[in-house]
């Protein structure tokens, strides 16, 4: 603003909205081990974290975790600190995907709310605690919590951050924060199918190391002596280990 007409402006003549608040979207994949003596993956889904309102509006229901922004920070550092207050953890993948201002969707009052997505790991929201606001908080399957009714507009929330994760994991490399460091072929496959049910690929290890345009995603593992690093912990025969670089392919429709 240019300084020789800040003092004839006034805010006074302006409707603001009551709140910025912030929604997030904390996804993680869950694993079940299965019972039996023949080796095999655990069994990999989908779920998010849902809290349950103690106070007005909307209390007893489910809804998605978030906050006011303050004053004094951005909407991404609101995110943030919700997301440590949620789940204790900060340095995890957390991502801005929209913003939400229909009229009405709040009874509080006029507010326009900010939506992030976060992909943090099943060991880190096994401890999570209720917040203030809070009288539960619980892990829900993608599919039911998607059937639910959730509070204020959370359901249409859900269903755009699962839109945008789904079109990720098929065009990022966004699978490597469900995964430990080093992993199989076959746990990425089952990471990506638990995320996108209905990707199938019978070429998956050759697209996914050969193919011109994302040959360079992962590189084998090496032990010390540089021979190639196994894993028998999911199947009776070794496999080998793989790791994700930091190389990200720029894929386009046209080429």
């Amino acid at each position: 603003m240019n300084d020789n007409h800040a003092g004839s402006y006034s805010a006074a003549g302006f409707r603001t909205p009551d709140g910025a608040p912030t929604d997030i979207v904390v996804f993680t994949i869950t694993k079940t081990e299965r019972t039996g003596a023949k080796k095999a993956l655990p069994l990999r889904r989908l779920e998010v974290m849902l809290i349950k309102r103690k106070q007005w509006p909307c209390e007893g229901m489910w809804a998605l975790p978030g906050g006011f922004t303050r004053e004094a920070e951005t909407v991404e550092a609101c995110a943030r600190r919700e997301l440590m207050e949620e789940t204790g953890v900060a340095d995890v993948h957390l991502a801005y995907f929209n913003v939400y201002s229909e009229p009405g969707r709040d009874p509080r009052g006029w507010m326009i709310s900010h939506a992030f997505f976060a992909l943090v790991e099943e060991r880190y929201v096994a401890s999570r605690r209720t917040s203030d606001e809070a009288s539960d908080v619980s892990l829900w399957p993608i599919e039911e919590a998607l059937k639910m009714e959730l509070a204020f507009d959370h359901r249409t929330i859900l269903r755009d951050a699962v839109a945008r994760i789904r079109r990720e994991m098929l065009t990022t490399t966004i699978a490597r924060e469900f995964l430990p460091e080093t992993f199989t072929i076959a746990e990425l496959y089952q990471v990506i199918t638990a995320v996108v049910p209905s990707f199938e690929e019978k070429n998956f290890i050759r697209k996914v190391t050969s193919t011109q345009s994302r040959r360079g995603i992962l590189e084998e593992v090496r032990d010390a002596e540089g021979r190639p690093a196994m894993s028998n912990r999911y199947s009776q025969r070794p496999a080998q280990l793989y790791r994700f670089t930091e190389y990200a392919p720029e894929l386009s429709i046209y080429g």
